[in-house]
């Protein structure tokens, strides 16, 4: 009965995501009031001392894993933050961007940036630059909304053949399930995927737009810091591969660095505190992460993903996992995959690989399936979950094509597989 009233909540705050601009309340409010309801009925229902232990437990466990991803938003978000404000990324368009350029030309452009800046960096840090480079374009709305979209969908693919650029894909290479050289292999059907989409949102997009080049000043500061942000990014792909630090205390020591640098240069006056642009960061995307995250730990705790499981024993893995990674759009891909991975089911190499690729970015068919989702909807003002659905069918089309290029990959190409 208890399970039923939860699940039922989480289905409630689904709902009040799916239709903010009826509702007129924000994601924030709506997913948070019902995350902390969640947690707050599973103290109430525990009917013994161990019951209450272990929903306690479950709490922590699930709050160490939104706290870590609240410290490394705060850090990414304050060196994008910085960077945007001083006109660091303005500056750099400049130089990369001609003055005229067609519109297909330039979504070309913002997927190979999108798609290759998300496998050397995280996918929240890769969307927070690419948006903040879509946005200082200026486009229409209804250009900015494709822009989005395919920012969306590259960097969630960008790092789906690479451990440091998803988490899924760590996992899964963790317990054994692939090797690094044959992850690699998924680098060419995510890239093509991302190709076919680009050229999907390009029919009907004709015309050129004009690059509006602004100038911003700037000091020595601005260029050491953004120097201190791109060796932050690599030293949390090298940590954490040679030592398992995690990405978030590299982000905090590098935002700290930030931080002190600027004080030693004399550039953090009373004028423009350096600490102040953590001010600038979007809170109520924190709020809307930890709101559905509560939500996706509730379910964890309740074992309600586990019912999942059941779809491999009525359909082959190849069906099995494309279902699972278009699930993923509703369902956080991280407790997903550790439910399956618990589960130990029984798969081949090459359909290990197509659950890696399936739940790494079937996320994106929705606007909430991903980090990704998540940033980019707090950034571009008037993108909504009902907006982004638009273009789901679209997505759903370059979803169904990777997968089906990761199995001709995985199954007739790639050596010591077939």
């Amino acid at each position: 009965m208890i399970d039923t009233i939860l699940i039922t909540l989480a289905a409630l705050a689904l709902l009040g995501v799916m239709f903010e601009e009826v509702l007129h309340i924000n994601k924030a409010k709506i997913t948070l009031f019902f995350g902390t309801l969640a947690w707050m009925i599973l103290f109430i229902s525990a009917d013994s001392p161990a019951s209450t232990d272990a929903v306690n437990e479950g709490l922590l466990h699930n709050i160490t894993e939104i706290s870590t991803l609240w410290l490394f938003l705060v850090a990414a978000m304050t060196f994008v933050a910085y960077l945007n404000r001083k006109g660091l990324i303005a500056n750099m368009l400049n130089l990369v961007m001609p003055t005229n350029i067609s519109l297909k030309k330039l979504m070309l452009i913002t997927a190979l940036f999108s798609f290759c800046f998300s496998s050397l960096a995280d996918n929240i840090t890769a969307t927070l630059v690419s948006i903040a480079m879509v946005l200082s374009l200026g486009l229409p709305f209804n250009q900015t909304m494709r822009f989005a979209v395919l920012v969306v969908f590259a960097v969630n693919s960008g790092g789906v053949s690479l451990i440091t650029g998803d988490v899924t894909t760590l996992m899964i290479f963790m317990q054994k399930k692939v090797t690094i050289t044959q992850l690699f292999w998924l680098l060419v059907p995510s890239f093509l995927a991302v190709m076919v989409l680009t050229g999907l949102l390009s029919i009907g997009m004709t015309g050129k737009v004009k690059i509006r080049k602004t100038t911003y000043a700037t000091n020595t500061i601005d260029y050491v810091i953004a120097g201190i942000f791109l060796t932050t990014i690599i030293s949390t792909l090298i940590l954490n591969v040679l030592y398992a630090i995690p990405p978030m205390l590299t982000f905090l020591a590098g935002m700290a660095i930030m931080f002190l640098v600027a004080n030693h240069m004399g550039e953090d006056d009373d004028q423009d505190p350096i600490m102040d642009y953590i001010r600038y960061i979007e809170f109520d995307t924190l709020l809307f992460f930890l709101g559905v995250l509560l939500l996706v730990g509730m379910l964890e705790h309740i074992e309600a993903l586990h019912s999942l499981l059941y779809l491999y024993q009525v359909f082959p893995p190849l069906i099995a996992n494309y279902v699972m990674g278009a699930t993923s759009a509703l369902i956080d891909n991280v407790p997903l995959t550790a439910a399956l991975l618990k589960a130990n089911i029984g798969m081949s190499v090459s359909e290990w690989m197509l659950l890696t690729y399936a739940v790494g970015v079937g996320g994106s068919l929705l606007i909430i399936g991903s980090a990704a989702g998540i940033v980019t909807m707090s950034k571009v003002k008037g993108l909504s979950f009902a907006r982004y659905g638009k273009y789901f069918l679209l997505l759903l089309i370059a979803y169904s094509v990777g997968y089906a290029l990761v199995y001709g990959v995985a199954t007739h190409i790639m050596p010591g597989v077939a």
